[in-house]
């Protein structure tokens, strides 16, 4: 299936680019494994090297490269958890930054990892409501 077909809801929801950028992965990746899961989850991990979540749709990144220890390990097939589209590698002044925009509380009191935990978990409430809406 064409990869506008099966364009995220965040992704609906983000620029032209981000648009552009996961469908092209996802088709090359349909090219070479199939249809199914592992087109998709590369069509992500090439999102991640540029763009970011930021609530309920993807911003451009100040730097290219991988989000998270997962991307930047690129191995396959594993059980490991990313960091679902937070940009964990970037600083904690930037992190804090996306928190603020994200209206998150306690945010100048947190250490980095609750900081992208938190960005999470604000980013999967905005995309749940996102969808619920439409």
């Amino acid at each position: 299936m064409p990869a506008r077909e099966e364009l995220p809801s965040t992704l609906q929801r983000s620029d032209e680019k981000a648009q552009r950028t996961w469908m092209e992965a996802h088709d090359s990746a349909v090219d070479s494994y199939g249809e199914g899961q592992r087109a998709h989850r590369t069509a992500y991990a090439a999102l991640k090297h540029t763009y970011e979540k930021v609530g309920d749709h993807w911003e451009p990144k100040d730097r290219r490269g991988p989000s998270d220890e997962q991307a930047s390990r690129g191995a396959r097939d594993t059980q490991r958890s990313t960091a679902g589209g937070v940009d964990a590698n970037a600083s904690k002044k930037h992190l804090q930054e996306v928190a603020r925009k994200l209206d998150i509380g306690g945010r100048s009191t947190m250490t980095k990892d609750e900081l992208v935990e938190a960005i999470q978990k604000t980013n999967k409430r905005a995309t749940a409501k996102s969808r619920s809406s439409t």
